[in-house]
């Protein structure tokens, strides 16, 4: 019997990060991964098999139709996995907004509804429809599944979710939604996998990449989160302001000759990290300088993450434990170091050779907050999510039936 593949799709705003998972009864296992880098020519295709890396430079230009890039990037995989045996492929969507509170198969309704969205994440949710529609015209015969960042919030009460703004806007969706709900999703499941007495208390999860985002965690489930009507909020970012004084707003708009265009690619595409040191919107390239605007750049950056703990422990009413994710949590023991040292007087201590070495737990044996570093895996999450949409249309999933 033919192994059976599912194929995962994360869109970011300007990479695609593909996994590809065999079936079986044991769920989804992951066999391969690529990423595809849409910044500069030629597009990159970045293959991994195994202990096997391909580095790939794709014939498509970066402004080409997702169908020519998506196109030869499925030739490229074929070289490697047989992708006659796929029977299904699933999304991360960013918003799914107040309508959808869990993971769906994609049909015409879902996909207009989602569209609607758009305005609310504009640098990711096109890119996550734009691959939806592609498949549809390159493989129509495969069932496609939706799985929402946004979802995993809708545990949070509703007073954390409303701004202070007039009812009717609340009840119109004018609320907090959240982000980065697979990767705290995950998150939540690793730590109760390996430290479960520690996974039922209050712990702050650290998103920290690109972009980032903070979760205050009680028993697993999401209390409140950094991001709120967008991704704009919060802390900030490779190139996003994060938290920002509305009033700022009201004066460019009023006096600086900007409007709606021009502010979004401000807040978005020109702000955070980029914005503040003028070097770069990479935070490897910002530790490893010396200039002074650098070292803002990051302090900044250290200074709200720290903050937007604190502010999360007091939602929980208490802290037990933070666990930093992501790119820049996972791998830069700097910035978890800023971070902790201004956390002290809340008992966060690190341990400095496990900090360094990227170890699972780096605070220090006594601390009273414990921290973690752990990997996220948000296309394991896609995974499990297509496959019980998929069951939950007739397909085993083991090679026992067809998709519904």
């Amino acid at each position: 019997m033919s192994e059976r593949l599912l194929v995962t799709f994360n869109a970011g705003s300007s990479t695609v990060k593909i996994g590809l998972f065999s079936l079986s009864e044991a769920g989804p296992k992951r066999i391969g991964k690529g990423v595809i880098d849409f910044r500069e020519p030629p597009l990159r295709f970045r293959l991994t098999e195994g202990p096997d890396v391909f580095d790939i430079a794709l014939e498509a230009r970066p402004d080409a139709t997702l169908d020519s890039v998506l196109g030869e990037a499925f030739r490229r995989l074929s070289w490697h996995f047989d992708l006659s045996h796929v029977v299904a492929m699933g999304h991360r969507i960013v918003h799914g907004g107040d309508g959808f509170s869990g993971p769906v198969r994609v049909d015409d309704a879902v996909l207009a509804a989602l569209e609607a969205l758009v305005p609310l994440a504009p640098l990711h949710q096109p890119q996550g429809l734009g691959l939806v529609r592609a498949i549809r015209r390159l493989r129509p015969e495969l069932p496609q599944t939706a799985s929402f960042d946004t979802a995993f919030h809708r545990t949070q009460a509703d007073l954390v979710r409303r701004f202070a703004l007039p009812r009717a806007m609340h009840d119109e969706g004018i609320k907090r939604y959240g982000f980065h709900g697979l990767s705290y999703r995950f998150i939540a499941g690793e730590l109760t996998r390996r430290e479960p007495a520690l996974a039922k208390g209050r712990i702050v999860v650290a998103h920290l990449g690109s972009g980032a985002s903070l979760c205050g965690l009680a028993g697993g489930a999401s209390r409140d989160t950094s991001m709120g009507f967008s991704a704009l909020d919060g802390i900030p970012m490779a190139t996003r302001c994060g938290a920002l004084d509305p009033g700022v707003l009201l004066h460019l708009l009023a006096r600086g000759g900007y409007d709606a265009s021009r502010l979004e690619d401000l807040l978005y595409r020109r702000s955070g990290l980029i914005g503040v040191s003028g070097i770069s919107a990479d935070s490897r390239e910002l530790l490893d300088s010396d200039a002074p605007e650098a070292r803002e750049a990051l302090d900044l950056f250290c200074l709200r993450i720290a903050g937007e703990v604190a502010r999360l422990s007091a939602t929980l009413g208490g802290l037990d434990a933070v666990v930093f994710t992501a790119g820049i949590g996972e791998h830069q023991p700097p910035i978890r170091a800023a971070v902790a040292e201004r956390l002290k007087w809340l008992g966060l201590e690190l341990d400095v050779e496990a900090n360094a070495a990227n170890a699972f737990r780096i605070s220090r044996p006594g601390a009273r907050v414990a921290a973690f570093v752990i990997p996220t895996d948000e296309e394991a999450v896609i995974a499990g999510d297509a496959l019980t949409v998929m069951q939950a249309t007739g397909f085993s999933g083991a090679g026992c039936g067809e998709p519904g």
